[in-house]
């Protein structure tokens, strides 16, 4: 038998019939008897609950109430046992059997999930602890003190629960969905915080930190004038988070088009329909049938978060992985450079694993095979993703569904049409037959049609129906498949084409070199045109402008590729191309080392596509020197923008063409290519068999500190993976290290860095700690937001070993707000498990408030060794609550995503598995206690410096000294699990 009080007091059968009790009174005294199942409930406190009949409102007396008593007993039968104890009844019944038990129980089991940083987790525990509610709490008591307490209590866990899911759902992307019920609940309860933080965060989320700012001050006003009281701390803080940091990095959406969508309203809908019912659906037609915008307009209309992937420049198929993460605006690298154990199809889906999303996929019929298996793995890895995809072919994935994109309407195609003229023409007056027959020979294309109306600047209408019948001719009648849909737009193309002038079609051939538009600046030089013949081209909608850039559309792209070709002018423009972004990535390395990195960054990321493009058509031509001097010169971009793995099958490739021997006067360069290539998936290999060469290289480069190299930031580089894998860290540091009177301040700032981790190794932190500061102040004094973010947590390392927690916070505080500008999401996840760390002695609450957010942004960028940490963190702080169940739970799934041999995450694989050990001790199991801790020395000894002594190795980990010292103790043999020790603990 099952009972409930969220709402009336009503009794079920286990085959969920409903058990009639009786009136309003006997319902009041079993709700009395619910509210605390199993207990002694006084004779006094239920006849202070319920109503009497009369309408004096008296109070039921002991007979009256041993009546009513008798009479559930019989309502209930056997099922539960109403039991006379002292001055009081009790209900034999478990809380279990009780939905406010089961709501408390879930609810509790949501909210702890919640704090571990598991919001997936966390969602169906509260939505199905919510929805066991089905009115007020209580609603058949009538009164007196205890009944209103207890609706009291159970309506404000309630609340925390409806709090709990929405801050679980903003966590897992459900931002927008959460907007409307936050603002409702705000209007209901204006001086709850909590309510007023999660609104600010979802607003902020979806770019509305304007209005986030808002809804602060409303609630700061409400405070002031109904309680003469301030803000709390933490929504103090929020609000001065949203002040200082950009927004988040946000998926690509669709280019915003300048026309009109026509036709195509009730189509929207339908594929709207569709994606709410299959999670892959792919639209599939000709070329030029509107596949792309109406993929757009779904986007638009869909109402989840949309990420939008142009595939048509994407050449190589082995970065698919990273061309999605890019779109996504995550990196597949932190600061550090380090990328981790897993690869970043892996990171890819740890990103998008509890994300609610709409991945639309454009133009993926040349990648179609390898598109087929991405999706495929993304959909079973992510329960919450769906997949729109456009292609001329389907992709031929079990579960999807297809949409085929069919040409227009008679009515939209006129439409499309005049909408078209009338924006070349300002006073064309259609003739609706007329126009009507030339969509008719256009075969209702949207993309013919567009091109047919541009043409009426010159030509009447008249003229053109007679140049289109004499053009298409038998094209433009008979059978309508889509290869002769194909045929049709091929010939409006051509007939299109000849109507340029000769500098315009010049200037059409030089741009289909663009794989991802250009800038005018870029257009201008590559073209070797003027903005007239440019803009021309836009209105007869040969080029569009969308988003500051010029763009040709894949149709015509393709078509004007080939006449390239023909003219013999192919390789030429690719040499001009190749050479216009080495003068634009020349002009911005000097500013991505200085304040103007964050104008940079965005410009640069625009060009990506071009890079590649530029990148692989120098090695395929095997023109080997400009491919070096492509991928060197967007090195600083590439490693600051966490993107280098995009280029590293084409550095590999062209490794393999270069061999062991630097072209002259490219050696320098030839070094950052092995280091890109070294940051694919083969780049273990690659660096075992080019490292060698690649530190002569760089060494010859840098020999001469009157004349240094051309790229500074190689040297950074070069550094950090020496560092990482398997190298020459002592060649690597005498090199960089040597640099310190470099006449370049950023390197000479590189240099003290360095320096400063050799001090470390040498025991010496004083020293270390001079030259971080000397290169904090170095990096900052240029405006370079990577090298002072490194140097800063250098800092408050070295702070946090000599026991100053409070400094090393406050230096981890100024590189998170830097890594937050860079969009660096894993490192601010790290600093963020740094910071708790800092300050769990002394503030477990912020602490903890560390972790959790460390782990959402871990989840978001997808690193998994991230959030690894911040549970390693949260186990810390549920053992400092002597909850040892929880611990050992939060550290076993923290160890399954600590590789034992990945430096980077050592520090918290020691951590974690000592933290295994304190479970076990405190468990009173000391034999295991001392297994795990040994276990964390060997970790500890083995990978951090060969030469170091066990406590300096731990040192060099910043473990807290009470935890070294067990560890030391356990290797030793001394180590006996006594109690009093873990009590000084």
């Amino acid at each position: 038998m099952r009972f409930g009080i969220l709402g009336g007091t009503q009794v079920w059968n286990d085959d969920g019939a409903e058990v009639a009790v009786g009136g309003p009174a006997r319902r009041a005294l079993l709700a009395l008897l619910l509210v605390t199942p199993g207990e002694v409930v006084p004779v006094d406190r239920l006849a202070d609950g319920i109503v009497a009949g009369g309408p004096d409102g008296a109070v039921p007396s002991a007979h009256a109430i041993q009546s009513q008593v008798s009479r559930l007993r019989s309502a209930l039968g056997g099922a539960a046992a109403i039991e006379r104890t002292g001055a009081g009844y009790r209900l034999a019944v478990a809380d279990e059997d009780v939905d406010a038990g089961r709501f408390e129980r879930l609810a509790r089991e949501g909210r702890a999930a919640l704090r571990e940083g598991d919001a997936e987790a966390a969602l169906p525990l509260l939505g199905a602890a919510l929805e066991l509610w089905r009115g007020p709490a209580l609603a058949d008591l009538a009164g007196g003190e205890p009944a209103r307490a207890a609706a009291v209590r159970l309506e404000e866990l309630r609340l925390t629960a409806l709090e709990d899911r929405l801050e679980a759902g903003i966590r897992v992307g459900e931002h927008r969905a959460a907007v409307p019920e936050l603002r409702e609940l705000l209007d209901r309860h204006p001086l709850r915080e909590r309510l007023a933080a999660l609104l600010m965060r979802a607003l902020s989320a979806d770019g509305g930190q304007a209005e986030a700012l808002v809804v602060f001050e409303k609630v700061r006003r409400h405070l002031a004038d109904e309680l003469g009281a301030d803000p709390s701390p933490e929504l103090t803080a929020l609000h001065g988070e949203l002040l200082r940091a950009p927004a988040a990095p946000a998926p690509a959406a669709p280019p915003a088009p300048l026309t009109a969508f026509v036709g195509r309203a009730e189509e929207v809908t339908d594929v709207v329909r569709l994606l709410r019912a299959a999670r892959l659906v792919t639209l599939t037609g000709p070329g030029g049938v509107g596949k792309t915008r109406l993929s757009a307009e779904v986007a638009g209309a869909i109402g989840d978060e949309v990420c939008f992937v142009e595939l048509a420049a994407l050449r190589d198929a082995a970065v698919l992985p990273q061309a999605l993460l890019g779109a996504l605006g995550l990196r597949e690298s932190g600061l550090h450079l380090a990328t981790g154990p897993h690869g970043p199809l892996d990171r890819l889906i740890a990103a998008l694993a509890g994300r609610t999303l709409l991945l639309v996929l454009d133009n993926c019929e040349h990648l179609v095979d390898e598109v087929a298996v991405l999706a495929a793995r993304l959909l079973a890895a992510c329960p919450r993703l769906r997949v729109l995809a456009t292609s001329r072919e389907p992709l031929g994935v079990i579960g999807e569904h297809l949409h085929a994109v069919r040409p227009l309407d008679d009515g939209a195609a006129v439409t499309l049409f005049t909408d078209r003229a009338r924006a070349v023409r300002r006073a064309f007056a259609p003739d609706p037959a007329a126009v009507g027959r030339v969509c008719a020979e256009l075969d209702h294309l949207p993309l013919a049609i567009e091109l047919a109306a541009a043409r009426l600047r010159t030509l009447s209408l008249e003229e053109l129906a007679a140049r289109l019948h004499d053009r298409l001719g038998v094209t433009g009648r008979g059978s309508r498949t889509p290869e002769t849909r194909h045929r049709t737009l091929r010939s409006v193309v051509g007939w299109s084409w000849e109507l340029l002038s000769q500098a315009e079609q010049r200037a059409a051939r030089r741009f289909s070199v663009f794989a991802g538009g250009a800038s005018v600046a870029s257009a201008l030089r590559v073209c070797d045109t003027d903005e007239e013949t440019l803009f021309s081209l836009a209105d007869k909608s040969l080029l569009e402008w969308t988003g500051g850039r010029l763009r040709m559309l894949e149709t015509i792209r393709a078509y004007a590729a080939e006449q390239a070709d023909a003219a013999g002018e192919t390789q030429e423009v690719r040499r001009e191309h190749a050479e216009a972004l080495l003068e634009l990535l020349g002009a911005a390395g000097p500013e991505l080392l200085r304040g103007e990195q964050l104008r940079w960054l965005p410009a640069l990321a625009a060009e990506q596509p071009d890079l590649l493009a530029a990148v692989r058509r120098s090695v395929g031509a095997r023109r080997t020197g400009t491919a070096l001097r492509l991928i060197a010169a967007a090195a600083s971009y590439l490693w600051i923008r966490g993107a280098a793995g995009t280029l590293a099958p084409q550095a590999r490739a062209l490794l393999d063409t270069v061999g062991d021997t630097p072209p002259d006067g490219l050696g320098e360069e030839y070094a950052i290519c092995v280091l890109v290539a070294a940051s694919g998936p083969a780049g273990p290999d690659v660096w075992h068999r080019h490292r060698a060469a690649a530190a002569q290289a760089l060494t010859a480069a840098w020999s001469d500190d009157r004349r240094p190299g051309r790229h500074p930031a190689a040297l950074l580089l070069w550094m950090l993976r020496n560092a990482t894998d398997d190298g020459d860290t002592a060649g690597a540091y005498a090199l960089v290290a040597g640099r310190r009177d470099s006449p370049d301040p950023w390197v000479g700032a590189v240099a003290h860095y360095v320096i400063g981790f050799g001090a470390l190794g040498d025991g010496n932190p004083a020293e270390a700690e001079r030259a971080f500061r000397t290169a904090a102040a170095k990096f900052r004094a240029l405006g370079d937001r990577w090298g002072t973010a490194l140097a800063l947590d250098a800092l408050a390392g070295v702070a946090g070993a000599r026991g100053d927690g409070r400094a090393a916070a406050g230096f981890t505080d100024q590189a998170l707000g830097l890594a937050e500008e860079l969009g660096a999401l894993e490192d601010c996840a790290d600093l963020l498990v740094n910071r708790g760390d800092q300050r769990a002695g002394t503030d477990p609450t912020a602490a903890r408030a560390d972790y959790t957010r460390a782990a959402e942004l871990a989840r978001r960028s997808g690193s998994t060794g991230a959030l690894a940490a911040a549970r390693r963190g949260l186990g810390d702080i549920a053992l400092a609550e002597r909850d040892a169940d929880t611990a050992q739970d939060l550290y076993t799934r923290a160890l399954e995503h600590l590789e034992p041999h990945w430096v980077k995450g050592l520090g918290n694989r020691v951590r974690t598995l000592a933290g295994l050990g304190r479970t076990a001790e405190a468990r009173g199991d000391h034999a295991a206690a001392r297994a795990r801790y040994r276990q964390a020395a060997r970790a500890a000894e083995s990978e951090v410096v060969p030469a170091a002594t066990l406590p300096e190795a731990l040192r060099l980990l910043g473990l807290p000294e009470p935890l070294a010292d067990r560890l030391v103790a356990a290797m030793s043999g001394q180590w006996a699990g006594d109690e009093p020790a873990m009590r000084r603990e």
